[in-house]
């Protein structure tokens, strides 16, 4: 796959994206939107996958978590992964479920060494499963929590050394996370295993003024100081599929 520009797909805009002319454009589809056995949007995803080469972006697959991957949730998304036979598959460093309670969101955790070990556990059960490596994005966070052994940017570098997975560098992320915790979103980046990158992702945010935090909300348009890390980031390190 080239590097090229990709979208995020939303079913409503499906005509438009099926028919857009653009060379090299890709989609980006969120696995749990499509981990179903037919209908409208398998018919979708079947149509669109002709045209375009996709990739999979998952959000609930609790990667952080200290339970194993869901075994139901796992075996929908590897045959659709089977289905649409994206170029990436993509998800979050963060959990979002404790046993049969699933929360609306991707939450942190401490970087400790024994969650370096269970999360080394979990991605090596998605890869086997899937036949593939994938991609770990690095998440946003908004307060400080205790309990680190590691950096965010060792702890990444770690996962990629022992499971041989990838990263999808999200450039909003840093700059969001940079800002509520504060450190510097280029020396973040520095230290970032380069040769792991397999993907960028630029979404826009929003501020929350009474807190002083940036939001990772995806309602806005891509922010001069993401734009300003992309430019880094390919400098750095070259263009990747984004």
């Amino acid at each position: 796959m080239s590097p090229t520009a990709g979208l995020g797909l939303k079913p409503q805009h499906f005509a438009e994206a099926i028919a857009c002319p653009a060379a090299g454009l890709w989609f980006e589809i969120h696995a749990e939107n499509y981990m179903v056995d037919g209908g409208p949007r398998l018919a979708m995803l079947d149509a669109l996958r002709g045209e375009r080469p996709l990739s999979v972006h998952g959000v609930g697959l609790s990667i952080a978590s200290a339970e194993a991957p869901d075994p139901i949730h796992l075996n929908k998304l590897t045959r659709l992964v089977e289905r649409c036979e994206p170029f990436l598959v993509s998800e979050h460093l963060a959990w979002c479920s404790l046993g049969e309670r699933c929360f609306p969101d991707l939450l942190p955790f401490p970087r400790s060494s024994d969650a370096l070990r269970l999360i080394v556990r979990n991605i090596d059960i998605v890869q086997t499963a899937l036949r593939r490596p994938i991609l770990i994005e690095n998440p946003t966070v908004y307060m400080e929590l205790d309990g680190h052994d590691w950096s965010e940017t060792a702890f990444l570098s770690e996962l990629v050394a022992r499971t041989g997975c990838g990263l999808l560098v999200d450039l909003n992320n840093i700059v969001v996370s940079g800002h509520n915790l504060g450190f510097d979103p280029t020396e973040y980046l520095c230290e970032l295993p380069g040769h792991a990158i397999g993907e960028y992702h630029l979404a826009g945010h929003s501020r929350d003024s009474a807190a002083d935090l940036l939001i990772d909300s995806h309602d806005a348009p891509v922010a001069d100081t993401v734009w300003a890390l992309f430019d880094e980031a390919v400098r750095r390190f070259g263009c990747r599929p984004t």
